[in-house]
């Protein structure tokens, strides 16, 4: 007997979507008697492509207006990509299952298949991101950094057409979407540490509501879900909307987790780097503590001048 059906908010674009059907296929798998469909939303961030990220007021660019639906209980379940969300989840709703990350490296795409090495002096690289910015700083500072906004897609095809020598996108992504193909280059994680939450995917709910976490339970990778807490309390602790450049990544090898953090200044000529570690069932305090960490070595300045 087939259960009244599923509501799966997502965004309408073509990477968004694709996620939110694979997490519908696994919802499915597990739960053959229950219907499931995807509602698209339109967000803020999708609306105002031609405006750089860091001028968008507020934060959950790609997420307000897909929560609002879930609490208007327009739809039942909200898939999100990770990085997308604030560190704070709104009263009356639960982030309940992360399914397991994919490759949380950033990829280059080139004209001419170079590496990032291989580019040629004065390069222009396409980002709106002021982490990949000084990332990429650090190791060709003579690279142009250009604001560029817009789908995978758009990005690309700056590529394509001569507006940018290369464009830097999450890897997973590209992955998702089956365009592997056109990385050049992976990243090395030890200079661009991904910002908290990088190709994991987070399924929220309604608070309280015992059906729809059960049902999601099924897609969660314990692991993931535990390093995604560290990194998400990192960056709560550390201000969660501020503006600074902030990245983390936590591993988890058996029952330690160890989460890597960065701050840096606007510019990027001062950048903060440190690792913690504990039990993965203590992922929260591992997150607090790295951050407290970082503020008392200096991150402090930055995040109170990043949220003047």
């Amino acid at each position: 007997m087939i259960q009244p059906g599923i509501r799966i908010g997502s965004r309408a674009s073509r990477l968004a979507l694709v996620q939110a059907e694979y997490i519908k296929s696994r919802l499915q798998q597990a739960h053959p008697e229950v219907a499931f469909n995807i509602v698209k939303i339109s967000t803020q961030g999708d609306l105002n492509r031609r405006v750089s990220m860091g001028e968008l007021p507020g934060v959950g660019f790609f997420v307000k207006e897909i929560e609002a639906a879930l609490m208007a209980d327009e739809v039942d379940i909200a898939v999100h990509s990770l990085k997308d969300m604030p560190a704070d989840v709104p009263p009356g709703l639960a982030l309940t299952a992360v399914p397991e990350r994919e490759d949380p490296r950033d990829a280059l795409i080139s004209r001419g298949h170079y590496s990032l090495s291989e580019l040629p002096p004065g390069a222009k690289i396409g980002s709106d991101s002021l982490r990949r910015a000084f990332q990429i700083k650090a190791v060709r500072p003579d690279i142009q950094v250009v604001s560029i906004r817009g789908n995978i897609e758009t990005r690309i095809k700056a590529v394509d057409t001569g507006q940018v020598d290369a464009v830097i996108l999450a890897a997973a992504g590209l992955i998702r979407l089956g365009w592997r193909d056109r990385i050049n280059q992976y990243l090395s994680l030890e200079i661009f540490l991904p910002p908290p939450g990088q190709a994991a995917l987070g399924i929220e709910i309604r608070s309280g509501d015992d059906r729809r976490a059960a049902l999601t339970a099924a897609v969660n990778h314990a692991p993931t879900h535990q390093a995604v807490k560290a990194e998400r309390a990192f960056l709560r602790r550390l201000g969660g909307g501020c503006r600074a450049p902030i990245a983390a990544l936590g591993t988890v090898d058996g029952a330690v987790l160890t989460l890597r953090g960065t701050v840096a200044d606007e510019s990027g000529r001062t950048i903060i780097t440190d690792q913690a570690s504990g039990d993965v069932s203590a992922a929260e305090k591992v997150g607090i503590a790295l951050a407290e960490r970082l503020l008392s070595l200096g991150a402090a300045q930055f995040i109170n001048k990043a949220g003047e």
